[in-house]
């Protein structure tokens, strides 16, 4: 039997996750979102590009959760897109109320899977999930750090007119204006950059990485990000569901790592078959773990907010 993944919306990045988890033939797919005709729609149109693409992968847009049910994933990328001039904070409220609606379906009907949340602000959304769902933290995921890590290294390899395959960056924290890239972990065929570039060259990649989101939002003007961050996704999904024991920048609900308790921050995960097979704790100095603190401050008070 194939697996089962759900993606609840389907908008740009909900729909662009569910091609990437198509066309690498990863597992079935329903779409799913509040919108009559949309998920119906696109499911059509990308399962007929099955027979192009190759892959025997069935796909259904619905508007009934019923048509989710025995998920193993379930991604969640429903909630109001950010507009130009506004913060993922300013999602908040509205974007937690989305997600008690949508966790409580998902709880209902695949009691089993995992959640991984896209939706932002995406740290507090994902404590969200974690508090409304009683999963354990093994199976509540935040997808964020895929994501930055992904535009670390592209400007990296940009820069240095390399192939983005050499390129090995970390980014923790949380997924906003105070995520942490760690240019000491970060490499080019195994060197750190750090070898490579001058200081201020990396201060100024560093914060293109902090304001990439909202660079595409600039120049969107009407939406935000969707290729990458539902490639992002797809990677998650591909590690979980072939067991691949990856590790991948995530964010996790810490118990004691990195100092932190009882909050979700970014930070390098293995991601296997349960979810979080382990949390990976790496040495930081004294400033980076400043910031770090500082990241997961920021988070808490959006976690205070909303009471979760």
């Amino acid at each position: 039997m194939r697996k089962k993944v759900s993606v609840v919306g389907s908008g740009h990045v909900g729909a662009t996750a569910a091609h990437w988890i198509a066309a690498k033939e990863l597992a079935d797919i329903v779409l799913i979102d509040i919108v009559e005709g949309v998920p119906q729609g696109k499911g059509l149109d990308l399962l007929e590009a099955m027979p192009i693409e190759k892959c025997d992968c069935r796909v259904i847009g619905t508007q009934d959760y019923a048509d989710t049910g025995n998920s193993d994933i379930v991604v969640v990328t429903a909630g109001v897109p950010r507009k130009p001039g506004m913060s993922r904070d300013d999602l908040l409220s509205t974007n937690y109320k989305i997600m008690k609606d949508v966790v409580a379906k998902v709880v209902q009907f695949s009691p089993n899977c995992i959640l991984i949340i896209v939706s932002n602000p995406l740290d507090a959304m994902a404590q969200a999930a974690y508090k409304l769902s009683g999963f354990p933290r093994q199976r509540v995921i935040g997808m964020a750090g895929v994501l930055d890590s992904a535009r670390f290294r592209t400007f990296i390899a940009n820069h240095l007119k390399v192939s983005v395959e050499n390129v090995t960056a970390f980014v923790l924290g949380g997924h906003g204006d105070t995520m942490v890239p760690l240019p000491r972990y970060s490499t080019v065929a195994g060197i750190p950059i750090t070898e490579l570039m001058d200081a201020p060259t990396i201060a100024g990649i560093v914060q293109r990485t902090r304001d990439g989101g909202a660079e595409i939002v600039k120049y969107l003007k009407t939406g935000s990000a969707y290729y990458a961050p539902s490639a992002a996704v797809t990677e998650m999904v591909e590690a979980i569901l072939k067991d691949k024991m990856k590790i991948l920048p995530c964010a996790a609900y810490l118990e004691g790592e990195y100092g932190i308790k009882g909050l979700y921050v970014g930070v390098p995960v293995k991601l296997g078959a349960r979810g979080i097979e382990q949390i990976i704790e790496i040495k930081l100095t004294a400033e980076e773990q400043e910031q770090l603190n500082r990241s997961a401050e920021a988070v808490r008070e959006l976690v205070r907010v909303i009471g979760v």
